[in-house]
């Protein structure tokens, strides 16, 4: 896959994830050295180079994390649906 294909891709991650804004979703990031954080939160902004989810904590408290485009492109951070468990991007896997 070249540069070309890559910044394609990316730019329909962002598309797709723009118009999911306000939805549910679980999230699992891959933070290396076996490191796995599973979260469930909902999609709160979009930015040029990266996205925001508001997540759930411990004790009814909520965060805010961001993760680039390039990471779903890499697979270092998965986007499912809560319930279902199915794909959010369903073509990109």
């Amino acid at each position: 896959m070249d540069v070309a294909e890559q910044t394609q891709i990316v730019g329909r991650i962002r598309t797709d994830l723009e118009a999911l804004q306000g939805t549910r979703m679980k999230l699992k990031a891959n933070m290396g050295r076996s490191k796995i954080i599973e979260r469930e939160g909902v999609l709160e902004q979009t930015h040029p180079a990266l996205f925001v989810v508001k997540v759930d904590e411990k004790r009814n408290r909520t965060a805010r994390v961001s993760y680039s485009y390039v990471d779903v492109l890499t697979g270092t951070v998965e986007l499912t649906h809560p319930d279902s468990g199915d794909h959010v991007l369903p073509w990109l896997n």
